[in-house]
């Protein structure tokens, strides 16, 4: 039982450095959270395969912005040795770069799938399934 909760919270603290990454665009903290073989889903309308492929795409997303906040639940986590599959919802605010007056919110869920490499946790495939999304503007 106590590798199991050893494990939970590091699957949560693979997540919680995510959201850190991405918000202070911490470009290696994010690219060392997955394998090199990493399955990405729902964040085009095309599955990216591999961090060659992914990591630029994500890098020029979030380029778009001058700051974003990632907020998660807590995480559900079933592990079966040195795989866990993880489920997160996220609410994600984003500032549009040069655009002080615009707000874009995304409610999302992540189903993500990790594999534990040289004892450390990595995401390998990662779902985003969105929930809802609004744009907001002062103008």
């Amino acid at each position: 039982m106590t590798e199991n909760i050893e494990d939970r919270i590091a699957l949560q603290d693979v997540m919680t450095r995510y959201a850190i990454a991405v918000d202070d665009k911490d470009y290696e903290g994010y690219r060392v959270l997955f394998t090199e073989d990493v399955h990405v889903l729902g964040l085009t309308p095309k599955d990216m395969h591999g961090m060659d492929e992914f990591f630029p795409w994500w890098k020029n997303a979030i380029d778009q912005y001058d700051s974003t906040q990632h907020l998660f639940s807590p995480m559900i986590a079933t592990v079966d040795g040195d795989y866990a599959k993880t489920v997160s919802n996220l609410q994600a605010l984003h500032y549009p770069k040069g655009d002080p007056d615009t707000t874009v919110t995304l409610w999302a869920s992540y189903k993500t799938d990790m594999r534990r490499v040289d004892g450390v946790w990595k995401i390998c495939r990662h779902e985003l399934i969105r929930r809802g999304f609004e744009v907001n503007s002062s103008d």
